[in-house]
């Protein structure tokens, strides 16, 4: 780096030494590009084929804060509504192949810096602040040991990519709106594995923003943390999740102390979140061995018919479908009291849902009057945004499962540290329904499972 007039100083900008030294290794073939020992400025970086990009201990790498560092790039292959306003990011990569970023620096978007003209730039959520990594319809890509802090924007974007691996990470990203931790969109044979993540908004992401399908995604050993949705797949969906597996993760409240850009709670909205709601298939997807510390709903599984079109001048998308989803051995302790919930719409159910070795134990003391008192009450928010904030406290304090068909609750535990005066679980327009071994604080069974309009159920 420092043969092609890189400046250990952050007041110098070193973005043409970082793209003279990738473009000289890529020409010769490929290889590995050192940023050793020290602090440097940069605007985008543009990582291309067969290079590796490599961070020595001690080296950091800064996003500049001036936007002509970040002239955006054009527009792409693969269209949605994310590109709207363009592609911004610090290291950017475009149908490049065998690309990695390594090694055991710091990549600093500074996020609280960043900046846009609003006559050149319109506000909102996607008004050109940079992420610090955004790979587009690359191939057999590396991200492993690197710390990634303080994005404008969502810290990392993986936009229908193959055969990805993301190991050992260390993300913190706080400091601005839309502060996501990492984002898998539309990928194909992606493993995230062995980090640690926290972030403003949303930690961990799968999304489905165009008509490619993510498939075949796993993630597991991660600690997580995030003041809105720790793990979550949604809210786009147009191409639909297929075989997603999730494992051996830890949900923690965040270790930050700003105040969340959106007012959100500080011990975070939900723990799992699965979202249809603009058109897709989701099938095929197992969640294991989660432990849960905190947020306000543990687990949040939503059918809806947002149905937003994904670019402009696409159809209008079909209503989604969500089946064969498995939860299993999850500890959740010390939760908010919105209360988990399974929920369709009318018309569109969910189909082929088991739960088993589910523990939530919630923080209750709610009382009469701070809930919806009953299940009629719940609206159906159809088109809305999906989260549990549109309802608050459901009328129950464990489990609200509606317009689903074909479900087991087997050997789950719902209890509360302060007395609760909902009943655990509703079940509302369910057709097979299977409750094994239900452990509540209720002593009365009828206070324990309200069933209305179910039709076929076991209960033991």
């Amino acid at each position: 780096m420092l043969d092609y007039g890189a400046k250990k100083d952050t007041s110098a900008l070193s973005t043409d030494a970082f793209n003279k030294a990738i473009d000289a290794c890529h020409k010769n073939g490929g290889g590995k590009v050192v940023v050793p020992a020290g602090m440097y400025r940069s605007g985008t970086i543009y990582l291309k084929s067969n290079v590796n990009l490599h961070f020595e201990h001690g080296a950091t790498l800064y996003a500049s804060t001036d936007a002509r560092d970040f002239p955006g790039a054009s527009k792409t292959f693969y269209g949605s509504y994310q590109d709207f306003y363009g592609w911004y990011a610090l290291i950017f990569a475009e149908g490049a192949s065998n690309i990695a970023v390594t090694g055991y620096g710091v990549i600093d978007g500074n996020g609280s810096r960043q900046y846009r003209n609003a006559k050149m730039f319109p506000r909102g959520v996607r008004d050109g602040r940079p992420r610090n990594l955004l790979f587009i319809g690359c191939n057999n890509v590396t991200v492993e040991g690197i710390t990634l802090t303080h994005a404008g924007f969502w810290n990392q974007h993986y936009y229908n990519c193959e055969d990805v691996m993301v190991n050992n990470i260390k993300v913190y990203n706080h400091g601005r709106k839309n502060n996501d931790g990492l984002d898998i969109d539309a990928c194909r044979r992606f493993v995230l594995s062995n980090s640690i993540i926290d972030a403003d908004d949303d930690a961990i992401v799968i999304k489905s923003s165009d008509t490619a399908v993510s498939k075949d995604i796993t993630i597991t050993n991660c600690v997580i943390s995030s003041f809105a949705n720790a793990i979550k797949c949604g809210t786009e969906s147009t191409g639909g999740f297929q075989n997603i597996s999730i494992s051996n993760c830890v949900i923690k409240p965040s270790r930050s102390h700003s105040q969340p850009a959106f007012n959100t709670p500080r011990y975070g909205i939900t723990g799992i979140s699965l979202e249809m709601v603009d058109g897709g298939i989701m099938n095929g997807v197992s969640i294991n061995n989660i432990v849960i510390e905190g947020t306000d709903c543990p687990l949040y599984v939503r059918l809806a018919t947002r149905n937003r079109k994904h670019t402009p001048d696409a159809p209008p998308p079909p209503v989604s479908r969500m089946m064969n989803v498995q939860l299993s051995n999850i500890l959740a302790y010390n939760t908010g009291n919105y209360s988990s919930s399974i929920t369709g719409v009318p018309g569109a159910r969910i189909r082929n849902i088991y739960l088993s070795n589910i523990r939530i134990f919630n923080r209750g003391g709610v009382q009469p009057g701070a809930y919806i008192p009953t299940l009629d009450k719940v609206k159906e928010s159809e088109n809305g945004y999906p989260q549990p904030t549109v309802w608050g406290n459901l009328p129950c304090y464990g489990l609200l499962v509606r317009h689903v068909e074909d479900i087991d609750i087997v050997n789950c535990t719902f209890k509360s540290e302060q007395p609760d005066p909902r009943p655990a679980v509703i079940a509302g327009d369910v057709d097979n329904l299977v409750v094994d071994g239900l452990q509540t604080d209720k002593a009365n069974s009828r206070k324990a499972l309200v069933m209305q309009e179910v039709k076929r159920s076991r209960v033991r």
